[in-house]
């Protein structure tokens, strides 16, 4: 592996701009509503955006300064003014009518009206809701937190949410949202998307309650294998024991490559016991 090395001083801001964007991600969207004092609507995407808190409930994003011009964004100008925004969860059905919304209106263009959205009244603050997000999010805005004065400067605004609507289509039985139903996009480097469906989505145990074996307890032999992946290696290394003599004495003996296959096979299918157990009766356990 080759690496270049960079000090972000010494780039062009459109250059590091490219690299931070196309290197950090998917970053998920914030579709931000919001008002100035006169009470006209502004509503605009930033993929500068997370949560960071659920007691109380924070989230943050950042509507930085144009790296072109230097300006500001209407939503931080607005969030000076009226201190609350709501915040809607972009999916897949609303990407196109989102994006439009980011277009360089002059100030006081309604992009609701501009991008075919339906605003619903919010019920604890002034800024409207987008009927059509699956997830809105009212927030008063706590703290602004300019981070530079020239062009690309980030304007960090930190929003306690104060209600949630969450459609009720996209809840489950468990009362969990639905990651296929929502059906979620974010935001790559350039002008790629990302869209969080099909088989993009796939599952990871959290090691919460139990504490994997870790990789360096494995077998040296397999531990070593050019046959395994990091990412194997780190599944079998979530095991909670290695498995007994007893538990593998009855796997098939195969031969080594083919006992990496198969093993391989049953990770694939997250049968992560059955698959060690394999390698130990044909690879060994020293």
């Amino acid at each position: 592996m080759s690496i270049r090395s960079i000090n972000p001083k010494e780039l062009p801001i459109p250059q590091l701009h490219q690299y931070l964007l196309g290197s950090i991600g998917p970053r998920p969207i914030c579709f931000a509503s919001t008002v100035d004092k006169d009470g006209n609507r502004n509503l605009a995407p930033f993929s500068f955006f997370n949560v960071f808190s659920a007691n109380p409930p924070i989230v943050v994003f950042s509507p930085a300064k144009s790296g072109r011009t230097g300006a500001s964004k209407d939503t931080y100008l607005n969030c000076k003014e009226v201190p609350e925004v709501t915040i809607n969860v972009v999916n897949y059905d609303m990407v196109q009518q989102m994006s439009l919304a980011s277009s360089p209106y002059p100030k006081g263009t309604d992009e609701f009206v501009k991008a075919g959205f339906t605003p619903i009244d919010a019920e604890l603050i002034k800024p409207a809701r987008v009927k059509e997000s699956p997830v809105q999010l009212e927030c008063k805005v706590i703290e602004i937190k300019e981070l530079g004065e020239k062009g690309g400067a980030g304007n960090l605004i930190i929003c306690e949410v104060v209600k949630l609507h969450i459609d009720e289509k996209i809840i489950t039985e468990k009362n969990h949202i639905d990651p296929y139903k929502i059906d979620l996009i974010s935001r790559m480097g350039g002008n790629f998307y990302c869209r969080a469906n099909g088989d993009a989505l796939f599952e990871i145990p959290k090691p919460i309650t139990s504490i994997g074996i870790g990789i360096d307890q494995l077998p040296e032999k397999i531990r070593l294998s050019p046959h395994l992946t990091g990412n194997q290696l780190g599944q079998l290394g979530q095991l909670e024991k290695i498995p007994s003599a007893e538990e593998y004495g009855s796997e098939e003996s195969l031969g080594e490559t083919a006992a990496y296959k198969k093993a391989s096979d049953l990770l694939l299918e997250n049968k992560t016991q059955e698959a060690l157990s394999l390698l130990l009766k044909n690879i060994g356990n020293e």
